[in-house]
């Protein structure tokens, strides 16, 4: 991922008992409707005529739909795509737990919904059972992709292309010469982001001759600092004071509602620490942090999803192959703005992360790494 081919998903975790991902703010989401509860409507959903409405659900993954990242941003696009076209009616339902992935989905097959959203990587295995027992049945799934189900589209993103720029940032703006990153749990969705950011860093520090430390994640040899969770804000304060402690001043958190926790410590460091927020806008979806906020690695999962279903409404077919895959160049990924953080970014070094980003859309500089949607 640089100049020369800076080297390094699917998504299982290493570890033999797995841990629910979940991209949540703990206190912060909304009651989740555990499995087999009604699914939620969208507000305005319910005048739609039913013969007419197509059916738009979205199972979510744990946390809820007021997660701030992940679950929000699927959410935002189907109601997005209900603005757009009457005939639209959204409705989701939360799972609590894993094992509330395929009872979700079989109750929207029962519900002879139009589209099937499954949010997260980790309901790959559930969608893929569902939706091969149910061929007929359109779904969706957000960060993976299904080999042999026709019937699933998958959205994807190439976050590394993103997070490399973010690291480049990190390093250009950090005090200490030493930033940092980790992750909610070690899966590719994750991992993914932190390739990103470990060759930003090391792409600047070859451009400028600098030697930018990268604490946390060890990009050759796929080993870093997890919390096991992803909405544990007083693990994400714990493994941020530890960074802290070492040096870092730039950090981020890729890990949900855990990485709040990383906002809170900076947000009482007085200037001292900032953060590269991921997923949605920080400054948008977690407002009494944006003044800690650098900038955010986008995951446009809002729009990809917003299109997926205003096509499928539209009568369009959603193709497994190629589905869709979200990068620099079609803004599938990206930096969100600076914000508070405008005035304090060098303007030299806004103008080399602007033809860093022409340099990866032309191919120039190479961005790659082995948790990136294949």
């Amino acid at each position: 991922m640089g100049g020369a081919l800076w080297k390094e998903g699917v998504l299982r975790p290493v570890t033999g008992k797995r841990i629910v991902a979940i991209l949540a703010a703990g206190g912060l989401t909304l009651a989740a409707a555990a499995c087999g509860d009604a699914p939620e409507d969208s507000p305005s959903g319910s005048g739609a005529s039913a013969a007419a409405a197509y059916k738009a659900c979205m199972v979510t993954d744990t946390g809820g739909i007021d997660d701030r990242s992940f679950n929000a941003s699927a959410w935002a696009g189907m109601q997005a795509a209900q603005q757009g076209a009457s005939n639209i009616d959204p409705k989701y339902v939360a799972s609590t737990a894993e094992t509330d992935y395929e009872p979700n989905l079989r109750q929207f097959v029962t519900q002879k919904c139009s589209f099937i959203l499954a949010v997260g990587g980790l309901m790959g295995d559930a969608t893929k059972k569902v939706a091969t027992e149910n061929a007929s049945q359109q779904f969706g799934i957000v960060d993976s992709s299904i080999a042999d189900a026709k019937n699933v589209y998958p959205m994807q993103f190439a976050t590394d292309e993103a997070a490399f720029l973010a690291g480049y940032l990190a390093a250009g703006y950090s005090k200490s010469g030493k930033v940092a990153t980790y992750g909610g749990l070690k899966i590719p969705p994750v991992t993914v982001f932190m390739d990103g950011f470990a060759d930003g860093v090391a792409y600047y520090n070859t451009q400028k001759k600098k030697n930018v430390q990268v604490l946390g994640w060890d990009k050759a040899k796929q080993n870093g600092t997890f919390a096991e969770a992803f909405g544990d804000q007083n693990k994400g304060k714990s493994i941020t004071n530890t960074f802290v402690a070492q040096g870092a001043d730039v950090i981020m958190p890729v890990a949900g509602g855990t990485g709040l926790g990383t906002a809170d410590v900076a947000k009482a460091s007085s200037g001292k620490v900032s953060v590269i927020w991921v997923d949605q806008d920080g400054c948008k979806s977690a407002e009494q942090y944006c003044d800690v906020f650098l900038t955010t690695v986008v995951k446009n999962i809002n729009d990809a999803v917003k299109q997926a279903v205003a096509d499928g409404a539209a009568g369009k077919t959603l193709a497994a192959t190629p589905g869709y895959l979200g990068t620099l160049e079609n803004d599938g990924v990206g930096l969100a703005p600076y914000n508070k953080f405008d005035s304090k970014v060098d303007s030299g070094l806004k103008g080399e992360i602007d033809k860093l980003k022409a340099d990866i859309i032309a191919g120039t500089v190479k961005v790659e790494s082995v948790n990136a949607p294949k």
